[in-house]
């Protein structure tokens, strides 16, 4: 099992409230991270994208560095772990991201991915003028298929003739080609969402507990066997671990009991706005009233992982064993200290009993 790193290049990271640290991102911060994640042997960092935040007494989101640019700047700074950038169909044309992602991938020597949004949140895109409209909440996998069948030809053969519905490349042309597969990470939670991440990506990223998960993995799973294809999960989770599980859960507590109620409302207005069932977009509202575990808003929804160190170790061994997924994307409260404790007192614990490597 890989552990990767979702990197907090979002204003304040992933957590809504007004009790968690507050920053505004930056590369440096972002390259401690990296850095320090690689120094322990951790296996990936995936980086987001959001052009227009939540606000609040947080500002949850107002600020965000661009997701490939950052990538390639890590990816110059570090030798061993991999770098996953978010592409937003809507925000680039396939045949620029294919170039963008294709140069990237040659800056890290090989190391890039790529996490692919397809848009849910159409706030985010009014203002630039770039929404296509109600009916795209409905159609956007399709786009998204498209537009991934435009940039994995593209990295294969270097050119591409392509009529789609979406669409028109006529002798479209993108040198030097990677000369690698590169993989696609997608956020494919509903019915939908699953069948277009089983047909197109390599892997699902997704926010579920131990109950949702398997609910999850199987069927995409099994549509991906009928695809002729091989896709694997990969569930997020926010990891608050203490000396004791009582201080863990402290900290829980108070980071629920500050929340920051009005970014929260508008994290959860742009959500209902989606009309998908079961998808990311329906578990960001159920998290108004879910437990931690679960996913509670305060946490952007994740699933939180707490206790002791050996608590925290222990149910990350149980999800490895359980679910035999091929990784986990981990989100902190205190970026560099947390990942330091998560290196020094609990990674050491999880691979006595996992398939988590030892670093090279």
């Amino acid at each position: 099992m890989k552990l990767g790193v979702f990197l907090p290049n979002g204003q304040n990271g992933y957590l809504l409230s007004n009790a968690a640290p507050q920053f505004e991102p930056s590369f440096q911060y972002m390259l401690d991270i990296t850095q320090e994640a690689e120094g322990m042997g951790l296996d990936f960092i995936l980086s987001m994208i959001k052009y227009r935040g939540f606000g609040g007494s947080t500002g949850y989101w107002d600020g965000c560095l661009d997701s490939i640019n950052l990538a390639s700047g890590l990816a110059a700074r570090t030798s061993e772990i991999e770098l996953f950038a978010t592409v937003p169909v809507l925000g680039l044309h396939p045949a620029i991201a294919a170039r963008q992602i294709a140069t990237f991938n040659d800056i890290a020597k090989g190391r890039a991915g790529v996490n692919l949004v397809t848009g849910w949140n159409a706030p985010e895109y009014e203002p630039m003028g770039m929404w296509p409209g109600e009916d795209y909440y409905d159609r956007r996998y399709d786009y998204a298929a498209e537009y991934v069948e435009i940039m994995r030809a593209l990295w294969r053969d270097g050119r591409v003739t392509y009529k789609g519905e979406f669409f028109q490349l006529d002798d479209a042309t993108m040198f030097p080609t990677p000369g690698r597969y590169i993989p696609i990470v997608t956020a494919g939670q509903s019915p939908r969402g699953q069948k277009y991440t089983a047909e197109y990506s390599d892997y699902n990223f997704v926010f579920a507990d131990r109950e949702l998960l398997p609910q999850i993995v199987k069927p995409v799973q099994d549509m991906a066997k009928e695809a002729g294809r091989k896709v694997g999960t990969l569930p997020l989770y926010q990891i608050i671990a203490a000396e004791t599980d009582e201080k863990a859960q402290a900290r829980v507590d108070e980071l629920v009991e500050n929340a920051d109620h009005e970014a929260i409302k508008n994290v959860m207005g742009s959500a209902a706005m989606d009309p998908q069932t079961g998808g990311t977009s329906k578990h960001f509202l159920d998290g108004l009233t879910a437990d931690p575990e679960v996913g509670n808003a305060t946490f952007m929804s994740f699933p939180v992982l707490h206790g002791s160190y050996e608590t925290v170790a222990e149910k990350i061994i149980s999800v490895d064993r359980d679910f035999k997924i091929p990784g986990m994307l981990m989100t902190f409260v205190d970026w560099v200290p947390d990942l330091k404790a998560f290196g020094e007192k609990i990674l050491p614990l999880v691979r006595e009993k996992t398939s988590v490597l030892q670093p090279a």
